[in-house]
């Protein structure tokens, strides 16, 4: 049965994907809102902790008797290569229904789709090209190392950036030959639902993939613990991530954490200042600020900071915030209101604290989209980086800039979190770069640019910011178990039971 929810509409109740059977889930119903109206999206019903139990129970059924983790590495990986053919043959109405889906303007929810599609390819590709090895021999054996699918693994997904996400964790899996069983955040389950249908007509065996919308302190929970969960990968809160490596703990089970971040940006005396300024902006501003890796605390160079906090202030009040709909959109609205809230009462803390407003702190009017949650590109100095607000991730459009007089200090401070993300250097000065590069504490280091990725390259935090890489060739390896072959070469019975 090939399901599609692309043109399904507010009135019509979704169906969940449990074990390949599209039904309605048993859990509560519920509505998903488009943050830049507040309109009704979506209705559909919460998957149920019964519905956890029959989507895991299935999937490793399916994982058993499909043959999908028996197949040749070239035939599942023309499987993902289909995912990704069709994922850009429906790209437009993916893009647009992301953008419903959380109010990401839609020049960036096409980015993400094409990402999606490149994931899938990226993991086609390393599925099929996946070497085993032949170890050095030590004795009269042949070694070799090869590693096998682990059976049944969960992909908890966030709500920032659903549809890349999501792919990131499911094409992997499969490629790896596991059953994944996916819970998208409870506000945006649609690209996770539509993946799944994708993936089911581009041959996918029934039951290899089921998602299960609904709160994760209880759907997502029941899957953390479920025995037949051999993996989960988890991209969201730190509290949420912590709480996870503790079931993990318990049941001997290994994770992926991606969690939150307070990342630091640094730009020295000699940076090129339009591409300090544009990157700076890019890196705290695009998506609104909700996103992990946002470049949230801003180091100047003392002799630099008056110049350039003018050039960064004039450029955030020109940033575009309005309808996500609207293709010269830089900035579109919070996810929620709630959400809203929760960043206005940190700019207020900050001002309690003793900071000033450069710019911004504000609930703009944007036309057509009154009851939006929209907040305007604010910037606060005159804190130290002890302040609450430059120490608890606020994940959302507020920077915080604070000026430095010399190398081992900025270092100093920049460390001086318990998340470790990700950072970003601006200096001309290439021995600079990399001396920082190397001294700051971040699982990724942008230099001279930000907020740049490719599926390539391992992405991950230390620290409070998680455990564990996603991304890059190897990265299909998280979803895999090694397993040492000990071939007996020996002409002669081993000597050691032999009788007197």
């Amino acid at each position: 049965m090939t399901v599609s929810i692309l043109n399904a509409t507010a009135t019509s109740l979704l169906p969940i994907c449990i074990a390949g059977e599209w039904r309605l889930g048993t859990g509560e119903r519920y509505v998903t809102r488009y943050p830049a109206t507040g309109e009704v999206v979506a209705e559909l019903n919460a998957a149920s902790v019964a519905d956890v139990e029959e989507a895991v129970a299935g999937a490793y059924r399916a994982f058993l008797s499909s043959g999908w983790a028996q197949r040749k590495p070239h035939e599942r990986a023309a499987v993902l290569y289909r995912v990704a053919e069709l994922i850009r043959s429906r790209s437009e109405a993916l893009a647009q229904r992301q953008r419903l889906d959380n109010g990401k303007p839609i020049n960036e929810t096409r980015a993400l789709v094409a990402s999606a599609a490149a994931t899938f390819q990226f993991f086609g590709a390393a599925c099929e090209t996946l070497e085993e090895a032949l170890t050095p021999a030590r004795g009269d054996c042949l070694t070799m190392s090869v590693h096998e699918p682990m059976g049944v693994v969960a992909a908890i997904t966030p709500w920032n950036s659903p549809i890349a996400s999501e792919a990131q964790k499911m094409a992997p899996a499969l490629a790896a030959g596991n059953a994944v069983v996916v819970k998208p955040a409870e506000v945006t389950p649609l690209m996770a639902l539509e993946l799944a249908a994708i993936c089911e007509e581009a041959g996918v065996p029934k039951g290899m993939i089921s998602v299960l919308p609904g709160k994760g302190s209880v759907i997502g929970d029941a899957i953390t613990k479920h025995p037949l969960v051999r993996r989960v990968s988890f991209t969201g809160g730190t509290n949420t991530g912590r709480h996870i490596a503790h079931i993990a703990a318990d049941k001997m089970m290994p994770v992926s954490l991606e969690l939150g971040g307070k990342s630091p940006t640094m730009v020295f005396d000699d940076a090129d200042l339009d591409h300090a300024v544009n990157g700076v902006l890019y890196g705290i501003f695009s998506s609104s600020g909700e996103s992990c890796i946002a470049g949230s605390r801003l180091f100047v160079a003392r002799s630099l900071y008056e110049p350039f906090m003018d050039r960064l202030a004039a450029g955030a009040a020109r940033l575009r915030v309005g309808n996500p709909a609207d293709e010269s959109t830089q900035m579109g609205p919070l996810i929620t209101d709630r959400h809203r809230e929760s960043i206005e009462s940190y700019v207020a803390m900050g001002v309690e604290d003793g900071g000033h407003l450069r710019t911004g702190g504000l609930r703009p009017h944007v036309a057509g989209c009154e009851s939006g949650y929209f907040y305007t590109p604010t910037i606060i100095e005159g804190l130290t980086n002890s302040a609450r607000i430059c120490q608890e991730e606020i994940f959302g459009p507020v920077l915080v800039a604070m000026p430095f007089d010399d190398e081992d200090e900025l270092i100093e401070q920049a460390n001086d979190s318990v998340y470790a993300l990700a950072a970003g250097i601006w200096t001309r000065d290439y021995k600079r770069a990399w001396r920082v590069g190397r001294a700051v504490q971040a699982g990724n280091v942008w230099i001279n640019t930000y907020k740049q990725f490719s599926i390539s390259t391992p992405f991950g935090g230390w620290r409070d910011s998680g455990l564990g890489r996603e991304k890059g060739r190897l990265g299909i390896l998280q979803y895999m178990e090694q397993k040492s072959l000990y071939w007996g070469l020996n002409e002669q019975p081993l000597a050691w039971a032999n009788a007197n």
